[in-house]
C-alpha cells in the first residue's frame, strides 16, 4: 500500500509492506499524532496491537519503517539512535518491518521539532 507520511512541510512517499502487522496498521490509516523523536527516530504510538514477527529486526536501514510491540509504536528511522554503534541503526528493542520510506528520509532532521506527524494513504 502506497502511503503518505507528513511533518511540518517534509512530505515523503513510503510503500507499506504485505505483512499481517502491516495490514493492521494500514486498517487505521489516516493518522494525526503527535510524536517523539529518539536520536534520528521518529515514533508515536497508534492503535494496533501486534506481536513481535518473523519480520522482526533488531538493526534496521535508514528509510526502514517498523512497528515497536513493546510501545505499540510507528517508527521511521533515519539515521542513528542512541543505542547506535558505528553505522548500525539499533532500535531499543525488535521491531517488525512494516515497509519503507521510497524519498529522502533524511529529510526529516530538519523538521524534528514540527510536533505532529500524518499518516495516511496516497492519492
Amino acid at each position: 500500500m502506497d502511503i503518505q507520511i507528513i511533518v511540518g512541510n517534509v512530505v515523503l512517499d513510503a510503500v507499506l509492506s504485505d505483512t499481517p502487522t502491516a495490514g493492521k496498521v494500514a486498517s487505521v490509516l489516516p493518522l494525526d499524532l503527535p510524536f517523539n523523536t529518539w536520536g534520528d527516530e521518529i515514533y508515536f504510538e497508534i492503535p494496533v496491537v501486534a506481536k513481535t514477527d518473523e519480520t522482526a529486526q533488531e538493526e534496521v536501514a535508514v528509510g526502514d519503517l517498523g512497528y515497536w510491540p513493546t510501545g505499540r509504536a510507528f517508527c521511521i528511522f533515519f539515521g542513528p539512535t542512541p543505542m547506535s554503534r558505528g553505522d548500525k541503526i539499533i532500535p531499543a528493542s525488535a521491531v517488525n518491518m512494516i515497509g519503507r520510506v521510497t524519498g529522502d528520509v533524511t529529510r526529516l532532521k530538519g523538521v524534528m521539532d514540527a510536533g505532529r506527524i500524518l499518516v495516511g494513504p496516497k492519492g
